[in-house]
């Protein structure tokens, strides 16, 4: 099957152009003591470096500006493979910044400064169609409900209609759903901008807690019901224990995740999965054999702190159709 159709249910193979869009933040992770340690990370940022050392080549699309932070930031994509070329530039902006607290049990608390951002303008600039050609280039683009959040209405329908381009010029949609209520103030609007994203989704990577949040229906079988609905071919639901539901063409299975027990920061277990599930599918695996691929990098990610792990720490894992998980 070649990338330029679209039946997911079929492995991808071949070398395909990938991009991730969104936003990367300054992070600070808060110490036991109470110190901080600083970095870079966003969801989709996360997602593309965990690709890129899966052997993927991936950009990442997004707008910085011209000050030290938003330098060092490119400097550490490069340093870890991942393309700059689409990378916007908004001269005296800084980026946004996150807070990162865990309690005793790994599960974390985050807190944002990024309202005057670059990337709001991503879709409002005067390179903006330079931006959207070079999305509608790519093979494969991967974006979540946080990239979403980010745009004004106006914003979102450029996005939308790249995204209609990119689809009508046979490339997919990945779309990890990674809501977060304080991006949507308006719980009426997400859900109709969620809509037209399910509509524009080849993959859609969910979770049922993202579905309590927006749709305050709790169940696996309420949210598949949602993809499905929504013409979602290829839908992934992350469920409340560690494990996922796969439906896809002739794919109907819940693969339940390797127990970790100690657990150090959950966060970017998803971002994580998500970059093992979607390079074991350009690999040629099916979505049973990729989710247990995702699986295992998620739960390598979780006994570390922070969003991305050391290189050295990265699992041996096996992308082929016919390998298991990890070697």
């Amino acid at each position: 099957m070649s990338v330029g159709q679209t039946n997911p249910g079929q492995p991808v193979s071949g070398k395909v152009r990938v991009a991730s869009l969104g936003e990367c933040m300054i992070e600070l992770v808060e110490r036991p003591d109470r110190t901080l340690t600083r970095g870079f990370g966003g969801d989709t940022l996360n997602t593309a470096v965990y690709l890129a050392r899966l052997g993927v080549e991936t950009d990442y699309v997004t707008a910085l500006s011209d000050d030290p932070f938003s330098a060092e930031m490119l400097a550490a994509w490069q340093a870890e493979g991942i393309g700059t070329g689409a990378v916007a530039r908004v001269p005296g902006k800084v980026p946004g910044l996150y807070l990162i607290q865990t309690d005793a049990r790994g599960e974390r608390r985050f807190s944002y400064w990024r309202d005057s951002a670059p990337v709001r303008q991503l879709f409002n600039l005067p390179d903006t169609a330079a931006t959207e050609a070079a999305l509608v280039g790519y093979d494969l683009l991967y974006l979540s409900g946080i990239t979403l959040s980010l745009f004004d209405d106006a914003g979102q329908a450029r996005l939308f209609d790249t995204l209609d381009r990119l689809r009508a010029h046979g490339g997919r949609v990945v779309f990890d759903t990674n809501f977060r209520p304080r991006g949507w103030p308006d719980r009426a609007r997400a859900r109709r901008v969620y809509a037209a994203m399910f509509a524009r989704a080849d993959i859609v990577l969910a979770s049922t807690e993202d579905h309590a949040l927006l749709y305050e229906d709790p169940t696996p079988e309420g949210l598949l019901a949602r993809l499905r609905e929504a013409g979602v071919a290829e839908r992934v639901a992350k469920l409340a224990e560690p494990a996922c539901h796969v439906q896809a063409e002739g794919v109907d299975a819940v693969i339940a995740a390797e127990p970790v027990a100690e657990v150090v920061d959950t966060t970017a277990a998803g971002d994580s999965f998500s970059a093992a599930y979607v390079a074991a599918r350009l690999a040629g695996a099916d979505p049973i054999a990729a989710s247990r691929v995702g699986h295992a990098l998620a739960g390598t990610v979780i006994r570390h702190r922070g969003a991305v792990i050391p290189r050295e720490a990265m699992p041996r894992l096996c992308l082929q159709p016919s390998g298991s998980a990890t070697d």
